[in-house]
């Protein structure tokens, strides 16, 4: 997306977990209103062809090479913001460790509720080592393939989907004739992220460690007070240990992220007014 008239600023638009371009337009959209927005999929996820199809595996820093690459051909030698949400801004965060040369051109750093190490996630022991051990045996080529074709049936997404964990808290914040709209876009995401590259992706976040390395850079950090993901005290507390400066603000929103169908509206609930007013202005 273009530059509004009078704008320069160029925004790098990193998606996170069980997302697509589809999921995040409503984003862009509201970015677009004051930047340009350059939004990429990510192998694996969104219909795009993961790292399995050349051999390569898709772990945190076959991902961050991969960003590395893309803002290389979009963005040449030009300076540009990024705004990075939640396991995209783990990502972000070891490009920018494994590319200080990248660093070095960037104008903006913006975390949505991003995190750096797993103990910011806020799941008892239990359920992490449930969710490691779960994520380890479908990352397998056949479990994957049976994951892919019984459990992720529409069949079964359409009945069992909602009754789990995760889905309560989605549900909950939609109105009850929304209910079918937001059940058939949850089957799609889970349609066209791969299997394989979503469980890696689960195994990155919970074994995370981003705080081995500096960052010469500051990060503005939003964050929301009743995050169903992660523990905003300790995410601070890692993030420190990687940036220069560290500035957080508060998001106007109940739940970790809006819901899939959230439109441009619901979205920009998203982006404080701080934090408009940074990307409104154009960098010098």
């Amino acid at each position: 997306m273009a530059p509004p008239k009078g704008r320069s600023r160029e925004v790098f638009v990193v998606y996170g977990h069980h997302a697509s371009l589809e999921r995040f337009y409503s984003i862009a959209q509201v970015l677009n209103d004051d930047a340009g927005v350059t939004l990429p999929d990510l192998p694996g996820f969104g219909g795009m062809d993961s790292f399995y199809k050349i051999g390569e595996k898709p772990n945190i820093d076959t991902m961050a090479d991969y960003l590395a690459s893309v803002i290389k051909l979009r963005y040449k030698n030009q300076h540009f913001s990024i705004a990075a949400f939640s396991y995209g801004f783990a990502v972000v965060t070891r490009m920018l460790e494994r590319y200080p040369d990248i660093a070095g051109r960037v104008d903006l750093l913006v975390s949505i509720v991003g995190f750096a190490h797993h103990d910011d996630i806020v799941f008892s022991r239990g359920r992490h080592m449930f969710y490691k051990v779960l994520a380890h045996f479908f990352s397998f080529k056949l479990p994957a393939a049976f994951f892919q074709k019984v459990i992720l049936s529409p069949f079964i997404l359409r009945t069992f989907y909602k009754h789990t964990h995760n889905a309560k808290q989605k549900f909950s914040s939609v109105e009850k004739e929304e209910h079918d709209y937001l059940t058939e876009f949850e089957i799609h995401l889970w349609k066209v992220n791969e299997v394989r590259t979503y469980m890696a992706a689960t195994i990155t976040m919970l074994t995370l460690d981003n705080t081995k390395s500096r960052i010469y850079l500051p990060v503005w950090h939003i964050h929301v007070k009743t995050d169903n993901y992660f523990n905003n005290e300790s995410v601070e507390k890692h993030m420190r240990m990687i940036f220069t400066d560290y500035k957080p603000i508060l998001a106007p929103i109940k739940n970790h992220m809006p819901n899939v169908i959230a439109g441009k509206e619901e979205s920009a609930m998203l982006f404080p007014k701080k934090v408009l007013q940074l990307i409104r202005s154009n960098p010098k």
